[in-house]
């Protein structure tokens, strides 16, 4: 009986490796489900999840005439400071309860233009050690943490894997300038379970925005994990309190009366109703104050003036703020200035409170207007 030997240099084509060729490691995280039980919601949490999603949602749809402050550090770094100042806007928060909406900036993943730390989550430890696993754990201990001290929390989803972990806990969602185009976060944001922000795109195009407000209110079907952390066929019902982030762009701010009515046109144009046409909300920080947290404050009272002259069509704020102004590079926990960002510079907590206040006596007077 004959055989046939392959050529040497064909067999090793047969054998050579085609996938991951630049991967290093694949490292098994620890199901969702696993997370979630080992670090359980509860039901006091629970409920204050819902109620203030509901909250939310009354306001973005015009149901409620309050206006949502959402407030915090451009990014979570250190939790004992996070943890601060969350005590400190929960006693506001409840102060000024009939005329905001408080729900705090508790952001982990950030995007980056081109490299740079990128988030609690992904380096806890701020020293490039990746460490996923505690990093993991640590951002659901800071939301637990928040929501102990009785304020809501906020935060922009990058991908599609880390809300299996947190979204539970979180009241409010936004979908960046960099991805509101994508049709990756807008499938995700048709399953995310609150309502969720669009911000317009980074060349000022709000038409992204509501394109993804669209897209996000349709049910979908994409790849994606279940509890268990298996790869799902996942089925959406869509997302019916999706709106319109104006965060300005490369061409300036769009924060005016002019550019609110001028995005609520586009909205209007979707044929949505509800939150994407009710109202919009604006980001005082990014390319609407230049990153510049000294004019981050000027917008916010240039906008408390109109809104207390009756405007309508702002539903709510986004303001970075932390316990101190401005920000530094990041570097770990021990060398840093306690209570200062990493990321964008944040106004510092004594100008934040005074906004809120400005901010709930504007509602006050649109009220009484």
């Amino acid at each position: 009986m004959s055989t046939t030997t392959e050529p040497a240099a064909e067999r090793r084509e047969l054998q050579a490796e085609t996938s991951d060729l630049r991967i290093r490691a694949l490292e098994p995280l620890p199901a969702p489900r696993a997370l979630r039980t080992e670090m359980p919601l509860g039901t006091r949490r629970s409920d204050l999840v819902t109620t203030s999603r509901r909250e939310v949602r009354d306001v973005l749809r015009g149901e409620d005439d309050r206006l949502i402050a959402i407030v915090g550090p451009c990014s979570v770094h250190d939790p004992e400071a996070a943890l601060e100042y969350a005590g400190r806007l929960a006693a506001v928060a409840r102060e000024l309860s009939d005329d905001l909406v408080v729900v705090m900036r508790v952001y982990f993943e950030k995007p980056r233009t081109t490299v740079g730390w990128k988030g609690l989550i992904n380096d806890p430890h701020l020293d490039g050690t990746h460490d996923v696993h505690h990093g993991l754990r640590l951002a659901r201990e800071v939301l637990l943490g928040v929501l102990d001290a009785g304020v809501p929390a906020a935060t922009e989803f990058l991908e599609p894997t880390s809300p299996q972990y947190i979204a539970d806990a979180v009241t409010w969602g936004a979908i960046g300038a960099r991805n509101a185009e994508s049709q990756v976060h807008r499938q995700l944001a048709s399953g995310l379970s609150m309502p969720v922000g669009f911000k317009n795109a980074t060349d000022g195009d709000v038409q992204i925005a509501v394109d993804g407000c669209i897209t996000a209110a349709s049910e979908h079907t994409f790849f994606g994990a279940d509890a268990e952390g298996r790869a799902a066929a996942v089925e959406t019902a869509g997302n019916p309190d999706c709106h319109v982030i104006l965060r300005g762009g490369r061409g300036g701010p769009n924060y005016s009366a002019a550019d609110v009515a001028a995005a609520l046109e586009v909205a209007r144009g979707s044929g949505l109703g509800g939150a994407v046409e009710a109202g919009v909300v604006v980001d005082a920080s990014h390319g609407n104050s230049g990153k510049d947290h000294v004019r981050q404050a000027e917008v916010v009272r240039e906008i408390a003036g109109r809104l207390a002259a009756g405007e309508q069509g702002v539903s709510g704020l986004m303001m970075e703020s932390f316990l101190e102004a401005g920000a530094q590079k990041p570097g770990p926990l021990d060398t840093l200035t306690y209570g200062q960002s990493v990321t964008d510079k944040c106004m510092d907590w004594g100008t934040t409170e005074g906004l809120l206040r400005e901010l709930a006596a504007a509602v006050r007077a649109r009220r009484e207007a």
